[in-house]
């Protein structure tokens, strides 16, 4: 790179940030959080569209998408907005989430043209999406999953359960893994749909957490029938089209989940060790905290650092799975870490807005919230042995008979 072209991007960069940051003082509503904390569901709802369509007008709610579809910003722009978003103290996109990510990247990756054009238009007018994978019995081990999907003239049939599912409740559609072959290997015999929610046969319970939020849902399928042109990719073939979804999830996510908890919840844990407490001491005064706070900035500006890359340009076979164990143990620590300093009086924070992250500076709330990364999109033990056997070339785990 020549000096003349390093002058210009660094020139654009700082004209992005200039703006990004002026569009935040302006736009970003002050008052949010007291609105969210207690918040209906339905106030919710209509919070986060309502954001939404403000990012987007903005352009700045999928600027990871191809430009073709209302996207297009580099990585590093990408990371300046997320910064900014961070710094500024915005809302994060919590219902849309599964919408912008893991279903754009399906349908932008193995979709028709057809689905693109029917969904991704209809996500950025505000269509949300929850995600079927899991099941009871079909956790860790995705490939046991049990829920049916028999041919019919031209639609699937499906019956069967589903389980942790992000937002269920308000999803207009659901990224939905059925098993079409019973007689193929675990793996073969699985197709991927998009499956109305509005469907005859849908049943959405919602899932009452120990924060006292209802994120999760159970989906119950009977009889449901899903049209020969929701599905994804080709018979038997949901399996690899599935590994896109994930990718997203283990990986995509990661650059503003990463700029979040640097530009977020790290400076609020440094206030938090700042303020004085009741006898006038403040916890940064020990050097033990110090020193804990110096590891954490550390470890932080590292996984920044990987998850740009990694967006950047991946080319390692477990790259998306390193990504995602770094940032879901790390947030645990730091998370544990503000339980920790904040002592007794972080255990009275009983209720965080709606429209947070598992940032919020509720550090309890937080840190229970923080196991949750640990589970989806496979568990630690599962991106543990991704890493050994397609990066590391460790031998493969035996198969249970």
């Amino acid at each position: 790179m020549t000096a003349i072209t390093s002058h210009v991007r660094d020139q654009h960069d700082a004209d992005l940030r200039a703006e990004v940051r002026q569009w935040c003082r302006t736009h970003v509503p002050t008052d949010w959080r007291a609105a969210q904390t207690g918040a209906s569901d339905a106030e919710f709802v209509r919070f986060q569209k309502e954001w939404f369509a403000t990012l987007h007008s903005a352009g700045y709610a999928v600027g990871h998408w191809p430009a073709e579809w209302g996207g297009g910003m580099s990585v590093a722009e990408q990371a300046i907005l997320f910064q900014e978003l961070a710094a500024h103290d915005a809302p994060r996109l919590v219902l849309p989430f599964v919408s912008i990510h893991h279903a754009a990247s399906t349908l932008l990756a193995a979709g028709t043209d057809e689905q693109r054009r029917r969904h991704l238009p209809a996500i950025l007018d505000g269509e949300i999406w929850c995600q079927g994978f899991s099941e009871p019995g079909a956790g860790s081990d995705m490939a046991a999953l049990s829920t049916s999907a028999r041919r019919t003239g031209d639609a699937y049939i499906v019956n069967g359960q589903k389980l942790w599912a992000s937002g269920a409740l308000h999803a207009d559609w659901c990224l939905l893994l059925a098993r079409t072959d019973p007689k193929a290997p675990k793996r073969q015999g699985i197709s991927y749909f998009l499956l109305d929610m509005s469907s005859p046969g849908v049943d959405v319970r919602p899932i009452r957490q120990a924060t006292g939020e209802s994120h999760f849902c159970e989906i119950f399928l009977n009889d449901v029938a899903i049209p020969a042109s929701g599905l994804v990719g080709a018979e038997n073939d949901g399996w690899r089209v599935a590994q896109e979804t994930l990718g997203a999830e283990r990986g995509m996510t990661m650059l503003e989940l990463a700029e979040r908890l640097g530009h977020g919840g790290f400076p609020w844990l440094v206030e938090l060790c700042s303020a004085p407490g009741p006898d006038g001491s403040r916890p940064l005064d020990d050097t033990r905290v110090s020193d804990r706070l110096a590891q954490l900035e550390t470890e932080i500006t590292g996984l920044r650092l990987l998850a740009s890359e990694f967006v950047s340009a991946s080319s390692g076979p477990a790259d998306a799975s390193i990504v995602k164990l770094y940032y879901s143990e790390l947030l645990q620590r730091v998370m544990d870490f503000g339980a920790e300093v904040g002592g007794l009086a972080a255990q009275t924070q009983v209720r965080k807005p709606l429209s947070s992250g598992w940032e919020s500076g509720n550090w309890v709330l937080d840190f229970i919230g923080s196991w949750e990364w640990t589970i989806p999109g496979g568990t630690s033990e599962i991106q543990r042995t991704i890493i050994a056997e397609r990066a590391l070339g460790l031998p493969r785990e035996p198969k249970v008979p």
